[in-house]
């Protein structure tokens, strides 16, 4: 089969992770994974699982510019056979339907987010996530969240969650010089116990609710990790100074280490004794602490959106309130104080539960029967 893939880039998330792990699956079914993309930091990953990038403005918002697009992959579809589009993201979405109206290739989806609407315009335009002769939502959460925004027939859609590299995220595949160069790269101590907070750097995903929960523990005085945040600012200035005048004003400077983007996190994850990501927006899926249940990492989590099904509460890892800093604050002390044991016991559970649910090979297997689903109902 030849499938056409197209997200706006191919820098970190999820989406643009799931768009790699799925070529490499139509590749070793001896298909041609295709990819229309702007580009980003994953090109080369891309490339070494046999895909091949088309360059396309796929991000963009322009009218003009999107209209473009369809005659662009227009031209890919013919030219390369294109059997399938899967349309990733809201920008190419509506490009993407119309070059499959006019070529005939099948049309797919993967509704990657809420995307939620405040107005008939924004809802029409998130509707081309739920045109697709099937859509597949990344979580029982995402599949409510289409039945509820758009009305479609529930038969079309198909739950598949977001898999984690069970191979990459391996305590044991992962080499001690690997730890250490994080170590000397974020200048702690490697004997120091670490929590870690990966994720750009957006106020949705809670770094203001984490910093002043931490700066109520350090005001009690409670002994804390260095806490590291991880990830891209993506031009958010003011949200990072916000987040500095938080650290001075809770004294947290020798706790708290800014990194940036962290290109492994396998290794990030290994330096970690807790992992944090109490989004104050839901989660579509929450692969994150999904990778680090995979590791057996304790993580705190919001209490809701697909995290959910992720972090099962008090025997996986902890859910809060969104937004709760004292119960944040409340929850990360008693994470902390864990023995040995009760941690060990934890670990093994989320562990186990990750690896039996949320694979990456069950999310490929899933993907390609969808693919022949669509192919073989045309036949």
């Amino acid at each position: 089969m030849n499938i056409l893939q197209v997200i706006p880039q191919l820098d970190a998330g999820g989406a643009e992770r799931t768009t790699l792990e799925v070529a490499e699956a139509i590749v070793a079914a001896d298909g041609r994974a295709l990819v229309a993309s702007q580009g980003g930091r994953l090109e080369d990953e891309l490339k070494a699982v046999g895909g091949e990038l088309y360059r396309l403005p796929m991000a963009t918002k322009n009218p003009l510019v999107a209209w473009q697009n369809v005659s662009e992959l227009e031209k890919i579809i013919r030219a390369e056979k294109v059997e399938i589009v899967h349309a990733r993201s809201r920008a190419p979405a509506l490009s993407a339907k119309a070059a499959c109206n006019r070529t005939g290739a099948h049309y797919v989806t993967t509704y990657h987010g809420t995307y939620n609407a405040r107005s008939g315009l924004k809802r029409w335009y998130n509707s081309f996530m739920a045109k697709g002769e099937l859509v597949i939502a990344n979580s029982n959460f995402i599949r409510d969240h289409v039945l509820s925004e758009h009305r479609i027939d529930e038969a079309k859609i198909r739950v598949i969650p977001r898999g984690v590299d069970l191979a990459r995220f391996d305590e044991d595949a992962i080499a001690p010089e690997r730890v250490q160069a994080l170590v000397e790269a974020w200048g702690i101590d490697g004997a120091d116990p670490v929590a870690l907070m990966p994720g750009r750097l957006t106020g949705w995903k809670g770094q203001r609710e984490v910093l002043r929960a931490y700066g109520q523990l350090h005001r009690a005085g409670a002994a804390l990790p260095v806490l590291i945040l991880a990830g891209d600012a993506q031009g958010r200035g003011a949200y990072v100074t916000e987040l500095e005048a938080i650290i001075a004003e809770y004294a947290l400077g020798d706790r708290v280490k800014l990194v940036g983007h962290c290109s492994d996190m396998p290794a990030a994850l290994m330096l970690s004794r807790l992992v944090l990501t109490p989004s104050i927006e839901p989660e579509a899926f929450g692969r994150t602490a999904a990778e680090a249940g995979a590791m057996g990492k304790l993580v705190i989590a919001a209490d809701h959106g697909g995290a959910r099904e992720v972090i099962l509460q008090g025997d996986t890892g902890w859910r809060v309130t969104p937004g709760d800093v004292d119960e944040l604050a409340d929850t990360i002390e008693q994470a902390l104080n864990l023995d040995e044991i009760s941690y060990s016991g934890m670990s093994d559970r989320a562990r186990m539960h990750v690896r039996q649910s949320f694979s990456t090979e069950q999310l490929q297997a899933s993907t390609l029967r969808v693919y022949e689903e669509v192919l073989n109902s045309a036949r």
